[in-house]
């Protein structure tokens, strides 16, 4: 078994390493505006998971996917030689959809918003069903017990002289 913290380290190394490269080796035309975002490996330091984000539209984003893979190759092995592994991890890069996801919360908190600015119109113009006081206050319990009082019989069987 792996140490968690050693793959922890291993995947922020190779984070960092990527970002790195892509940043200064790769002179792709096809490479857009390129952010990485994550990297996650196995237990087993063989796989790699590199997440990026890429500003731009869908054409962007997939001229970006196909330079990353065309360079997959290098990629791989700087990240290889810098680790130190004895095997070099495959890396597999997924279009991180952090916007989009981003975009869907949004609308999600504003529907949400909007409902309890409905709810809370709706509560402003409600009346109670029965009363606006349906309990009893102490000074109604007062006189039903002063009554209670008044109509208690003599006791029984006492003195009868």
């Amino acid at each position: 078994m792996t140490d968690p913290a050693k793959v922890r380290r291993h995947a922020e190394r190779i984070r960092e390493l990527v970002a790195s490269v892509v940043r200064s080796q790769i002179k792709d035309p096809r490479l857009g505006m390129i952010t990485i975002t994550d990297a996650r490996i196995t237990a087993d330091l063989r796989d790699a998971t590199v997440f990026y984000t890429v500003l731009g539209d869908t054409a962007a984003q997939s001229s970006t996917a196909a330079a990353l893979e065309s360079a997959k190759g290098m990629l791989r092995s700087t990240v290889g030689k810098a680790l130190g592994l004895r095997h070099s991890p495959t890396l597999t890069f997924v279009l991180d959809d952090v916007q989009d996801q981003v975009k869907h919360i949004d609308d999600l908190l504003a529907a949400a918003r909007n409902a309890d600015a409905e709810v809370q119109r709706l509560a402003a113009r409600a009346q109670y069903a029965g009363e606006a006081q349906p309990y009893r206050l102490d000074d109604e319990d007062s006189d039903v017990e002063d009554e209670e009082t008044e109509d208690e019989v003599e006791p029984r069987g006492g003195d009868q002289r």
